[in-house]
């Protein structure tokens, strides 16, 4: 019996160590030809199958047995969207990766597929030429069929798998409780909270130092997200009520362009107030949502006692343009002790950076919890700084960003 259950687990030990599965679904037989080149370069991903169109795909998906699909949009026979829930009722938990070109069409059409069930998307270069030679792109791929990939097999590797990933997440959670929040007060040196955040590391405990919410009501509400990041958008933003017209809102949700452009109008229809891309120099308004445009990094400033809105094309951060940090630095230098800003699910650590600024000057950060994010890398590397004020479930940071709005810190 024992020697049974030693072979079992040592056998889910190679399990775990096995390639990523992954299948190419696009009409292009350039573009499944150099995405599977790109995947056979890369030791921990696979090939399991390679289709032209979506019904080819939806025939094989049980035989194949992939952790994460890559899914064209456009494709002859059956195209993605309506590939993609027959796809997800096949096989229960399958990760799905949507692949467009730059079009607004596309953008939408993305965006309506992740309402719908896909996991994240990645836009491909307008032409296969561009394909061919665009590292951006074939990065971006990797590292998204890598992580996603990855989360996929850890839910769906069988009884034992997922009772130890539920263990190793209530571990590495906010001292195994549904939300952790520390109490409101002024700010604390963050150099006492970068040390306790490195004992905590090194030690591998499960809480994480949390610093007391702001005793300033909030002037500002700045969010960051990424991979999971336009749906729980969506739920923060509508959970927050009427208080949300009580500050501007800025946001940097990690998007090429026209996808930004979609999303900010998207916003706008829920939420009923004006919502838009950030143009630069633009006076900042409370009541209206501002997002940073693809390919543009959102900063605030003052002038003439204003505060506006800033847009430039430096260098990526953390890979990214637009990215949440130099958005956090600037918003944290403007308004000081009443910045409020939310780190919502998404990969890498994208945030975390500019949450020493926010805490700094005596703001308040809330991160997502990691039940609830599709990837916990932005908020896990913002509640592992120190920084954070509060570690919630998707669904409770709506209601806690109202009630601090409306100067209720209990």
């Amino acid at each position: 019996m024992l020697g049974a259950l030693k072979e079992a687990v040592t056998g889910l030990g190679r399990d775990q160590q096995a390639p990523v599965r992954v299948m190419i679904v696009d009409d292009s037989v350039v573009i499944r030809g150099l995405i599977s080149r790109w995947i056979e370069e890369e030791p921990d991903l696979e090939v399991v199958a390679r289709h032209r169109n979506g019904q080819l795909a939806v025939e094989d998906i049980e035989s194949s047995n992939p952790d994460i699909v890559v899914l064209d949009i456009e494709m002859p026979v059956m195209d993605g969207l309506t590939a993609l829930p027959l796809l997800l009722k096949k096989k229960r938990g399958l990760t799905v990766l949507m692949a467009s070109t730059l079009t607004r069409r596309n953008a939408e059409i993305s965006l309506r597929a992740l309402s719908l069930g896909a996991t994240d998307y990645v836009a491909k270069p307008e032409s296969t030429s561009q394909s061919l030679t665009s590292t951006d792109f074939r990065r971006e791929l990797i590292e998204k069929l890598r992580h996603l990939g990855a989360v996929n097999r850890a839910q769906d590797d069988g009884p034992l798998a997922f009772r130890r990933m539920r263990k190793m997440r209530a571990e590495t959670s906010a001292g195994q409780r549904p939300s952790v929040e520390a109490k409101p007060a002024g700010a604390i040196d963050t150099r006492s909270a970068l040390r306790q955040a490195k004992v905590v590391a090194a030690s591998g405990a499960g809480g994480y130092e949390l610093r007391p919410y702001s005793s300033a009501v909030p002037r500002v509400l700045t969010i960051g997200s990424s991979t999971g990041g336009p749906q729980a958008l969506q739920v923060v933003l509508s959970g927050i009520g009427a208080s949300i017209k009580n500050v501007p809102i800025l946001i940097t949700q990690h998007m090429p362009p026209t996808f930004t452009t979609i999303l900010a109008e998207h916003l706008g229809k829920v939420l009923g107030i004006p919502s838009k891309e950030a143009e630069d120099g633009e006076v900042i308004q409370a009541g209206h949502v501002y997002v940073a445009p693809g390919g543009y990094h959102l900063r605030v400033a003052k002038k003439d006692g204003q505060v506006i809105a800033t847009l430039d094309q430096e260098p990526p951060i953390n890979f990214c343009r637009p990215s949440v940090d130099p958005m956090f630095d600037s918003v944290a230098e403007v308004y000081g002790a009443a910045t409020l800003a939310v780190v919502l699910t998404g990969m890498g650590a994208d945030g975390s950076q500019g949450t020493y600024s926010i805490a700094g000057r005596g703001g308040s950060v809330i991160a997502q919890d990691q039940k609830s994010s599709v990837v916990w890398g932005m908020p896990g590397a913002a509640a592992k700084s120190g920084n954070c004020s509060g570690i919630l479930p998707l669904e409770q940071i709506g209601s806690k960003v109202s009630r601090l709005l409306e100067g209720t810190f209990g």
